[in-house]
């Protein structure tokens, strides 16, 4: 169409608008000859003139002529502005379609057929409407898309087409034109958006994050106008005042409705006195229900060009997390510092150099120095001088990145010998600028090396004590059948016989090796005890003579006696020997005379008490202290006066065995010995017993049945199962002696055999507790299943204690060695007696 019309302005322009009257006389001669020629000839008809017939005639000719030129001139000009019409619309890229009336395709491009889909005689139109059909909301939008073009109105519609195999689909836009002047013809226009549309679609993406990213941004936006009228604010902003954006966009609020302290004699926009075009500062915020808090804001005031309006760009930031952080930073630092400040180890922080930054309260309070003295030294200056290579060489490995894994046992040099395990980790920002630097732990090690020195001790002590108890049962059973010897010779050798001195000698002297080794039996507290409930009140009268008479008459005797004193449940024989050993020991203390005081109380304990390597636990003792003014005891020999045999006297004074016999014998019972020395001043001796709680029985005090008459002869069969053989010889001679009969066994298989084979007849079985293989308990129990009744003796070197749980105890009768015939003989006449 604008071809042609291009084509008719340049017809027409060749006509000049000054000549309108050639034009006119062209446009005569084209369209007026020819009828004025037909005219012309029929006048020369009618009035029979030839010459006006044949001038009409060919007047007529010539305008049908020039008419005819004139066609073929216009149809060639119009095939040329069609095809030029034509192939302006082929080129375009959008689809044009031209349809008449009739629904008839007048023209359809090439871009059309392509949008469109169109298949082979299938019409353009129909094409587009199956390209639709697969999606149901673009089939119905475009069916009412065609309604409204065929009624005669300009529509359009923007349409998906889905994509093959779940693809995104591609977009259409489909515009329908009636054409003017010729109803019922359509002018159909189809374009590809797909590209716009997907543009479109992040172009909205984009937006959307922008707004989300506006509307929850962790800082607040608004924007006031002139007065004070919020034109914008952010959810983040509106959260933090408890409300929506529309309670301020929407409602009277204004912007000094929400600063705390509005400026005073400030535009209804500023944010501080002053104003301007940039504001910033900090100001503080009240919300819709009273929530007060700080922010931090900036704000830029916009004057628009024609001068008449303002509006502001404001960014806010509350301020309440970060003060939150900065009240957490500060409680968390206050906390490290009391960590640090109040640690119970030593805590000490090194630079890079060597020298001491900063250490807690208990470093100070190993070194004994305070915190001015010590800061900025050297840390090898408070190592002992033995050890500071050796802590120098650690702490330098440790800067160059070595992490070892023990830490290194140093001395510092405090005021006091100090012992500390140290442990050094590599620290970032101890020295200036940042410089990696040390942390150092000293943990101190002096008392759990006390404690270890005292449980070596201890572990020493066991250790004798076992080895003692031993070398006293194998010296009993010597003792045993020495002392069993010489009184079966005295019963062959009377007083007047030559050799009975002899025998006699010999006897007395086992009996006093019998005394040391029950004080050796004493400290390995393996003796056998006969507690019973005493004062030791009523002990220590019955002893008061006897202790004068053995510390002389230069030494002042002292007893103190406490009230109400509690009652104890001991052995009062080994009570004694106790009280006699240290009252003994004060007076070798005392060479040139002194006081000796003994006191007794009442001793309770709320908590348990650690005393050098004992613990003495809580509850309530009955105390006993030796207390004398002699030349005391150096601290170095503290820790080995109960080891049996060390003494501390000249060689030939003492055996060693006093002490360690108190110890013994004090541990065995249940009590503890304390001591409190310095030399120069005395010796304090502590006796701690447990104080009696349960009922005090009357004691029998029945002389031996053995003193009582000196029958000691009997009858029945006794089993005797000893392995050691001089002691089962003496014992079978002596009991045959008195008449009865003795089966031998030198162990308990042996003896179990004769019980199995010859059991009914055996009155009493006399058994050795330690044995090999199977021991005395052992052989006993076995005998309780086979025998009930029969009755049994124990005889051993050791104490009853280790007999263990045997079953019928009650049967069960002990004899300790060494024993002579006559302890032998009425042991054995009592038990057969009670039995029967």
């Amino acid at each position: 169409m604008d071809d042609a019309s291009s084509l008719l302005g340049s017809a027409r322009g060749r006509a000049t608008p000054d000549r309108p009257s050639g034009a006119l006389a062209t446009a005569l001669l084209y369209y007026g000859l020819a009828p004025a020629g037909l005219a012309a000839l029929a006048a020369g008809l009618l009035i029979d003139r030839e010459p006006v017939t044949w001038g009409g005639a060919v007047a007529a000719a010539a305008g049908v002529g020039l008419l005819i030129g004139r066609v073929f001139t216009v149809a060639r000009r119009s095939a040329r502005v069609g095809a030029l019409l034509g192939n302006a619309l082929e080129g375009l890229p959008a689809g044009q379609l031209l349809c008449d009336e009739r629904g008839k395709v007048v023209f359809v491009n090439a871009a059309f057929r392509e949008l469109s889909g169109q298949r082979t005689g299938e019409r353009p139109i129909d094409a587009l409407e199956r390209q639709f059909a697969a999606d149901p909301d673009s089939a119905r939008e475009f069916s009412r898309l065609r309604d409204r073009v065929h009624a005669g109105a300009a529509a359009s519609a923007e349409l998906a087409v889905p994509g093959p195999d779940g693809r995104p689909p591609e977009w259409r836009r489909v515009q329908g034109q009636p054409v003017e002047g010729f109803p019922g013809s359509v002018h159909w226009r189809v374009e590809d958006i797909t590209a716009r549309r997907e543009l479109e679609q992040v172009m909205l993406r984009e937006q959307s994050k922008l707004a989300d990213f506006m509307e929850h941004a962790p800082v607040g936006f608004f924007s006031v106008d002139q007065d004070g009228q919020f034109l914008f604010v952010n959810a983040t902003l509106a959260k933090w005042l408890g409300g929506e954006p529309g309670d301020l966009t929407d409602g009277d609020r204004r912007l000094h409705d929400i600063l705390e302290e509005p400026p005073e004699g400030a535009a209804p926009y500023d944010l501080f006195e002053g104003g301007g075009p940039e504001q910033r500062g900090e100001l503080g915020m009240r919300g819709f229900q009273g929530r007060r808090f700080q922010a931090s804001v900036a704000q830029s005031v916009v004057v628009a060009d024609d001068g008449g309006s303002i509006h502001t760009r404001s960014v806010v930031r509350d301020l309440t997390p970060e003060h939150e952080w900065r009240e957490a930073l500060r409680l968390s630092e206050q906390r490290f510092q009391r960590f640090f400040e109040d640690a119970p180890i030593g805590i000490a922080l090194v630079d890079e150099e060597g020298r001491l930054t900063e250490c807690n309260q208990a470093f100070l309070g190993l070194i004994g120095s305070e915190a001015g003295s010590v800061i900025g030294r050297p840390m090898a200056e408070l190592i002992v001088p033995a050890e500071r290579e050796a802590v120098a060489a650690r702490l330098a490995s440790v800067q160059g990145g070595d992490d070892p894994a023990a830490p290194l046992e140093v001395r510092l040099s405090g005021g006091r010998e100090l012992t500390a395990q140290l442990y050094a980790r590599r620290l970032g920002g101890v020295g200036g600028g940042g410089a990696a630097g040390l942390i150092l732990h000293f943990i101190d090690m002096t008392e759990r090396k006390s404690l270890e020195a005292q449980f070596a001790q201890s572990q020493k002590m066991q250790a004798v004590g076992q080895l003692a108890g031993g070398v006293a049962h194998d010296f009993n059973n010597l003792l045993t059948a020495m002392i069993g010897f010489c009184d079966l010779l005295l019963l062959r050798h009377k007083p007047g016989d030559q050799s009975f001195s002899d025998i006699v000698q010999i006897k007395q002297n086992a009996n006093r090796a019998a005394n040391l080794v029950r004080q050796l039996l004493a400290f390995s507290r393996q003796q056998t005890l006969q507690p019973r409930v005493i004062n030791v009140t009523d002990v220590l009268a019955e002893l008061a003579n006897l202790l004068r008479r053995l510390i002389g008459e230069n030494i002042e005797l002292k007893m103190i006696h406490g009230r109400d004193l509690g009652l104890v449940k001991v052995d009062q024989n080994q009570l004694e020997q106790v009280i006699i050993n240290l009252v003994v020991n004060a007076r070798d203390a005392m060479g040139g005379g002194g006081r000796l005081t003994v006191v007794t109380s009442n001793h309770s304990l709320a908590q348990p008490e650690r005393r050098e390597h004992e613990t003495v636990p809580a509850g309530s003792y009955v105390s006993i202290e030796v207390i004398d003014t002699g030349c005391g005891i150096a601290r170095e020999n503290l820790q080995r006066i109960f080891e049996p045999f060390y003494t501390t006297k000249e060689v030939g004074s003492g055996t060693g065995l006093g002490l360690s016999t108190v110890y013994g014998i004090v541990r065995q019972t249940g009590g503890f010995v304390l001591v409190d020395s310095a030399v120069g001043e005395g010796t304090t001796f502590t006796i701690l017993l447990p104080r009696h709680q349960g009922e005090v029985r009357p004691v029998d005090t029945a002389e031996p049945r053995e003193r009582r008459g000196s029958d000691l002869t009997g009858s029945g069969v006794i089993l005797l199962v000893e392995d050691e053989d001089a002691v089962r010889v003496f014992s079978a001679r002596a009991l045959r002696n008195k008449g009865y009969q003795v089966l031998e066994a030198k162990n308990g298989e042996a003896a179990l055999q004769q019980i199995e084979s010859d059991g009914a007849r055996i009155d009493l079985l006399i058994t050795d507790v330690v044995m090999p293989q199977m021991d005395g308990p052992t052989l006993a129990r076995h005998v309780r299943r086979l025998r009930p009744e029969m009755r049994v003796i124990f005889i051993s070197g050791y104490a009853e204690d280790r007999l263990g749980d045997v079953d019928g105890v009650d049967v069960a009768h002990f004899l300790p060695k060494p024993f002579s015939l006559k302890q032998l003989a009425s042991k054995v006449k009592e038990v057969i007696r009670d039995g029967r």
